[in-house]
C-alpha cells in the first residue's frame, strides 16, 4: 500500500486531482467545461520549430542516445538568449544544464543538494514543484510570503536566525506561479545581498519571463553582480513558444550547483531526444516574432477576461505578467474555501479553475485562472459565471443544504 512509503506519506493528496475528476465526469455526461484550470498553452508550437524538429527526426543518427547535460548547440543557444535578453554571460560547458522542463531539474536539484531534514525556505502560495521536490527529497519546508518585498525579507532573516538547521537555499519564482506577482531589479539586489551574508544558496525560476504586458520585461536574477557566487536560475521553453510537451528546460549560473545537478542527471538520463533539442536550438536562435504573436494574444485574452469578470462584479486584478490571473473569491464565497468554490463553479457554471490551496494553504482565498482558452470560449464563461453571480443566493442555500445532508 501507498501508505507504507515514506516519501508517499509526506506527499498530501493533490487536491487538483479532485476538480480534474469532476471535470472528466462531467464531460462524460456531456458537459461543455470552459477550462481555466491547468497552465497548459493551446497553441501550436511554431512552424519553423516543427519544421526543425522534422529535419532532425529524419536523420538515423539522431536517433541514439543524447546528451544528459544538454547538446552544445542548445547550451550555446540558451547562454546567447541570456547575452541577448539579459546582458548576462554565461559559459555554455560550465554554467548551463538542459533539463527535461524545468519542473524535472527543480526536483533533481533537490536531490542533488537536499539531506534530510535539510531547511528550504519557499514562497507560500507557490508552484508545487518548489516545495515538494525538496520534501521528496527529504528536506522540511519553512514557508515566507509570496509577495517580494520588505516584509518577505524580513521573514527570510528571521528564518535563517531561528531555522535549526540553518535554511540551505531560497526558491523564488518570479513572475509568479501562481499569484502573477514580478520582482523589481532592486529586491534582487536585497535577496542576493542577504544569501551571501548567510551562505544560502538561491534558486530562481523565471518560466514566465517572456509573458510580460507593459514596457518593463522581467528580470534575471543574474542581472545583479555576483549573483552567479549563489544562484541557479530555471528557465523553459514552454510557455515561451508553445513548447510544454517537448519537456525542454534549462538550468544555469553556479558552477557547483549545475555540476551537482548535471552529475545527477547523468546516472537518471540520456537528456531529451535529439531532434527536439535541435528544434529547441532553432527557438531560442530563430525568428522571435512568435513570442511577440504570444505575449499580444494573451493580453487579448487578459483583457476579455479580467474586463469580464469585473462586469459580474468579481473584483479581480489584472495581471501584469504571466499567464495567469491570481482572484480573490467572491465575497459572498469566501466563506467555503477555494476547493469548494471550485467545485461549485464547475458544478453550477460549467467553468474550471484551480483552487488556490493547491498551491499552499495561505493561497485558499484564492483561484487560479489561466488564459488558455479563446476569446470566443471566455465570453461564454463569463455569461455562465455572471449567471452564476446573480443566482449566489439560491445556489449557496442548495451548496449549506447538500453539505449538512451528507
Amino acid at each position: 500500500m501507498t501508505e507504507d512509503f515514506y516519501r508517499i506519506r509526506r506527499l498530501p493528496p493533490y487536491v487538483f486531482t479532485e476538480v480534474n475528476a469532476m471535470k472528466a465526469k462531467a464531460r462524460a455526461n456531456g458537459a461543455d467545461i470552459i477550462d481555466f484550470g491547468m497552465g497548459n498553452p493551446d497553441q501550436p508550437t511554431p512552424a519553423h520549430i516543427v519544421e526543425k524538429l522534422r529535419e532532425a527526426v529524419l536523420n538515423p543518427r539522431s536517433h541514439r542516445y543524447s546528451m544528459s547535460k544538454g547538446i552544445p548547440g542548445l547550451r550555446k543557444a540558451l547562454s546567447n538568449y541570456y547575452k541577448r535578453r539579459f546582458n548576462v554571460d554565461l559559459d555554455p560547458e560550465s554554467e548551463v544544464v538542459v533539463t527535461l522542463g524545468s519542473k524535472e531539474g527543480l526536483a533533481n536539484l533537490a536531490q542533488a543538494i537536499t539531506s534530510p531534514g535539510d531547511t528550504i525556505l519557499v514562497p507560500n502560495p507557490s508552484y508545487p514543484i518548489h516545495a515538494f521536490g525538496f520534501i521528496i527529497a527529504g528536506g522540511s519546508m519553512r514557508f515566507i510570503p509570496a509577495e517580494p518585498g520588505e516584509a518577505q525579507l524580513e521573514a527570510i532573516v528571521h528564518a535563517v536566525k531561528h531555522s535549526i538547521p540553518k535554511p540551505v537555499a531560497i526558491v523564488v519564482n518570479y513572475p509568479s506561479n501562481p499569484t502573477s506577482k514580478e520582482a523589481s531589479l532592486d529586491y534582487y539586489r536585497e535577496i542576493v545581498v542577504i544569501c551571501k551574508k548567510y551562505n544560502i544558496y538561491l534558486i530562481s525560476d523565471i518560466a514566465y519571463a517572456e509573458i510580460y504586458y507593459n514596457d518593463n520585461p522581467p528580470h534575471s536574477i543574474f542581472e545583479v553582480e555576483g549573483a552567479k557566487d549563489i544562484a541557479v536560475e530555471f528557465y523553459s521553453l514552454s510557455k515561451t513558444y508553445n513548447m510544454p510537451g517537448w519537456r525542454v528546460g534549462f538550468a544555469s549560473g553556479n558552477k557547483k550547483l549545475i555540476a551537482a545537478l548535471s552529475r545527477v542527471k547523468s546516472y537518471l538520463d540520456y537528456g531529451a531526444f535529439t531532434p527536439i533539442q535541435v528544434a529547441a536550438t532553432e527557438a531560442l536562435n530563430g525568428p522571435q516574432d512568435c513570442v511577440e504573436e504570444m505575449r499580444a494574444l494573451y493580453k487579448d485574452r487578459r483583457d476579455v477576461l479580467i474586463e469580464g469578470l469585473q462586469s459580474t462584479g468579481w473584483d479581480v486584478p489584472s495581471p501584469e505578467v504571466s499567464m495567469f490571473a491570481w482572484a480573490p473569491l467572491p465575497e459572498k464565497f469566501a466563506h467555503m474555501g477555494s476547493l469548494n468554490f471550485s467545485k461549485l463553479l464547475l458544478q453550477e457554471a460549467e467553468v474550471a479553475v484551480s483552487p488556490g490551496v493547491g498551491f499552499g494553504e495561505y493561497g485558499d482565498g484564492f483561484v487560479r485562472l489561466a488564459l488558455i482558452e479563446n476569446k470566443h470560449r471566455t465570453r461564454q464563461a463569463i455569461r455562465n459565471i455572471k449567471n452564476f453571480m446573480q443566482n449566489s443566493d439560491a445556489i449557496l442555500e442548495k451548496f449549506e443544504k447538500e453539505k449538512s445532508d451528507k
